[in-house]
């Protein structure tokens, strides 16, 4: 994990020592499942109990023998007398490697559910702020018809509620154990034990696993992972463009000691929400490899082995820190109404066009007629032939407009808040009003 891109929190949910706690906590249970069946003494029970791992003594029989569990194992039973015989009873390295895994992503789960859980609050709490804050809406980078920034805002709630819905989903599809043996058929450990232990760790047992838990659901994980990162990029993209000096809209937060560029002292640019969306990224990066780890030889080959001991602990650390800085992002985000109140106008009444359209085929006018009449004097806005006097001076001096359409309702048609009208349903249908 990169230390950069990491929090404490989730660091510690892939620190070694969680990882070994995990395993010894597996191990352990599956000897209470054996002392359930009778094979371990009580007595020696209250051994295996009190027993304990050593990192670092773990390490060093590493580097002889090239077997991470073995050495975990060896470890723990040097600390033990006889009874050390009953460690791994039956167990193949997957049983413990793949539930503890699944303890693991199920603690890390819980902890992205936190910080989503922070930013759809966050985003909730300004989009209603900002309901009837009118700006300038933009279909293909050019300016189309009045919105505002809170119903942009509405729709990324929606979007965010979803990725809670899919990151539940995930989390529970993730949440299965198998103590099943060397190709799963139980052949050396009773399914009692299994289902004993994933009771315990609060798990489903996997209805049918072979050396491992399939591949798919761990891939499901991370690909979900992956489109909540999608998610925070499509809305950082946005920050980003918004806060463009021809926009100037919404800016991302800027301490009071913070540089923007070594060598332009004025320069204030969105690192913040750019971050966010190299992340993504990588997280997507991610999701081709899970998937690619689906496919084993067999009842199970070794091939997504390594592959996870990176992509797991790394998409969940990556989701997570992006989850909380564009928390942050949101939660200081400056708003400038005044510019956003300017941009609408920037194109000379343009943006009623529809209105005005829809209009003079109310009054009777072929909807195609009427559209190349609009048009036509929005083309000379666009080519500046209206000496900045805009689209409403165009079109009253257009014979053929007023002969449908009274300057005065002209006039009322280029009313902004006229698209006001139903703003609020979106709100009520996400019940933030």
């Amino acid at each position: 994990m990169i230390e950069r891109y990491t929090r404490s929190e989730m660091a510690h949910v892939w620190s070694e020592e969680n990882k070994f706690d995990n395993w010894l906590r597996v191990e352990l249970l599956v000897c209470e499942g054996w002392a359930r069946e009778g094979v371990i003494s009580p007595e020696d029970m209250e051994k295996i109990r009190a027993a304990t791992y050593d990192i670092a003594r773990a390490r060093q029989i590493e580097r002889e023998t090239h077997h991470d569990v073995i050495s975990f194992l060896r470890s723990v039973q040097e600390k033990l007398g006889p009874e050390g015989r009953f460690l791994h009873l039956g167990m193949t390295s997957s049983d413990m490697l793949d539930t503890a895994l699944s303890i693991q992503l199920t603690q890390a789960g819980a902890l992205l559910r936190e910080q989503l859980d922070a930013l759809t609050e966050t985003v909730s709490r300004l989009a209603v702020e900002h309901r009837m804050t009118l700006m300038v809406g933009r279909t293909h980078g050019i300016h189309a018809e009045p919105t505002t920034f809170g119903f942009k805002l509405a729709m990324w709630v929606d979007q965010l509620r979803r990725c809670q819905a899919r990151l539940d989903t995930a989390i529970d599809e993730i949440a299965v154990g198998a103590i099943s043996g060397a190709v799963g058929t139980h052949a050396t450990i009773p399914p009692r034990i299994e289902e004993y232990v994933c009771q315990r760790l609060g798990l489903r047992v996997e209805a049918v696993s072979t050396q491992i838990i399939q591949r798919d659901r761990h891939a499901q994980f991370v690909t979900t992972l992956a489109l909540i990162g999608s998610s925070l990029e499509m809305m950082a993209q946005e920050i980003r463009h918004l806060q463009r000096t021809e926009l100037s809209e919404a800016f991302e937060p800027f301490g009071a000691n913070q540089q923007g560029s070594s060598a332009m002292p004025h320069k204030r640019n969105p690192e913040k929400a750019e971050r966010v969306c190299g992340l993504a990224r990588v997280l997507r990066g991610y999701a081709v490899t899970a998937m690619e780890n689906v496919a084993l030889w067999h009842e199970r080959d070794i091939s997504h082995s390594s592959t996870e001991r990176i992509i797991l602990p790394d998409a969940c650390g990556l989701l997570h820190y992006m989850l909380w800085l564009f928390n942050e992002i949101m939660s200081g985000l400056e708003v400038n109404t005044a510019r956003m109140a300017a941009n609408l106008n920037m194109t000379r009444g343009l943006i009623y066009s529809s209105r005005i359209l829809l209009a003079l085929v109310d009054k009777g006018m072929d909807r195609q007629a009427a559209y190349k009449l609009v048009q036509r004097n929005a083309q000379k806005v666009w080519r500046d032939e209206d000496e900045g006097q805009g689209l409403l001076a165009m079109l009253k001096a257009d014979p053929d407009v007023t002969a449908k359409i009274t300057p005065e309702e002209l006039d009322a048609i280029a009313d902004p808040t006229a698209y006001l009208a139903w703003i609020d349903t979106a709100f009520e249908r996400l019940k933030l009003l």
